[in-house]
């Protein structure tokens, strides 16, 4: 998997102007929601996902620059 930032609560160590700095690099202007990473894990983990042999699954809000 291959994430973008998510807000947590290391973002509290973090100046505003690093944090805007991050979310501009982030096309679709937000960061993930760790519940939506957890979706994606829980997915990949499923019976729904079983005849997968491997690949990168981007959850990065396409971000093409890190």
């Amino acid at each position: 998997m291959t994430p973008a930032a998510a807000k947590t609560e290391m973002f509290a160590q973090m100046t505003p102007a690093h944090i805007e700095f991050m979310l501009s690099k982030i096309p679709m202007n937000r960061f993930v929601e760790p519940h939506e990473i957890a979706a994606l894990i829980c997915w990949l983990a499923s019976e729904d996902c079983s005849f997968s042999t491997g690949g990168v699954f981007d959850i990065s809000g396409g971000r093409a620059t890190y």
